[in-house]
């Protein structure tokens, strides 16, 4: 009876062994690949609790969400000659789980597999660009043509592995300690020139402002000037007019005369010196003699 009591307990235990061995879990953002002799025989990406043949099978896991992968920064060469180091990442997933597992296995060698791939095409796409196609004052955004090309050049080849590359950015284009001074400098003289050529065109369109402002004063003045000698020999004339209708008979003449000769006088005895010598024959003095 005992023994019956043992080698029922045995067969349990035996039992919930092989029960256990044999369930396995996928979890949402992960591929389950059910391995047999080294050759996975099954793959989902169905959630929840799955079934395998105990001790005969394993099970392998991937993930299917995506992953980043910061490369570490590598140096490449432009067309014209140019040294550069360029640091980017790539963002990529698992998108043939069997694929994957019999080219790379894991994470770690998918890793090394994109950081060639990626240089690879960096070094290609760069050495058809100038440095100063790369490292000028446009937009920022011209240059997702460049992120584009390298992204599909690494796609293409990392789907050989059952890789999926989502995309592929620079983060920051570096120079070599050996010429980045004489970029620098090269980069301050071409702004230099460009605020020069600014400076002069602002100072040419300045002078034909000022040149039309001064033809246009010349022009008014020289207009206003005109007007005023009209307006001046008009009044001139106007008066010469009014004093002749004034003064039209001879005693009106000899009044203004009179008139006219004190006002001179006048004129003579507004100083200190209240002495005056007029010539016998003279206007004034005649007046003055003969009332």
């Amino acid at each position: 009876m005992k023994k019956k009591t043992v080698i029922l307990l045995a067969v349990l235990i035996l039992a919930a062994v092989c029960l256990f061995n044999s369930v396995y879990t996928v979890e949402e953002n992960e591929y389950g690949c059910t391995v047999r002799l080294s050759k996975i025989i099954s793959t989902t990406d169905e959630p929840g609790l799955h079934f395998k043949v105990p001790f005969l099978d394993s099970v392998k896991s991937f993930p299917k969400a995506t992953m980043l992968y910061d490369i570490p920064p590598s140096e490449v060469l432009t067309a014209d000659k140019q040294n550069m180091t360029v640091d980017c990442y790539v963002l990529w997933s698992v998108s043939d789980p069997l694929k994957f597992y019999q080219s790379l296995g894991n994470t770690s060698v998918a890793e090394e597999r994109l950081n060639a791939l990626t240089y690879n095409a960096l070094k290609t796409v760069m050495g058809t660009l100038s440095q100063s196609n790369i490292i000028n004052m446009d937009d920022g955004a011209a240059r997702n043509d460049i992120y584009e090309g390298i992204t599909t050049s690494v796609d293409t080849l990392a789907a050989n592995y059952g890789i999926k590359v989502e995309d592929v950015k620079i983060k920051r284009f570096d120079l070599p300690e050996a010429n980045e001074s004489a970029v620098y400098a090269r980069m301050i003289s071409e702004r230099q020139q460009i605020a020069e050529k600014y400076t002069a065109d602002g100072n040419y369109e300045a002078s034909l402002i000022r040149n039309d402002v001064d033809k246009q004063v010349n022009i008014i003045v020289s207009n206003a000037e005109a007007e005023a000698a009209k307006l001046q020999a008009e009044g001139e004339a106007e008066y010469m007019r009014l004093l002749g209708k004034a003064y039209n008979t001879e005693d009106k003449q000899e009044f203004y005369k009179l008139t006219q000769a004190l006002e001179a006088l006048k004129s003579t005895l507004n100083g200190d010196e209240k002495t005056i010598i007029l010539g016998k024959d003279s206007d004034l003095a005649q007046i003055l003699t003969n009332p």
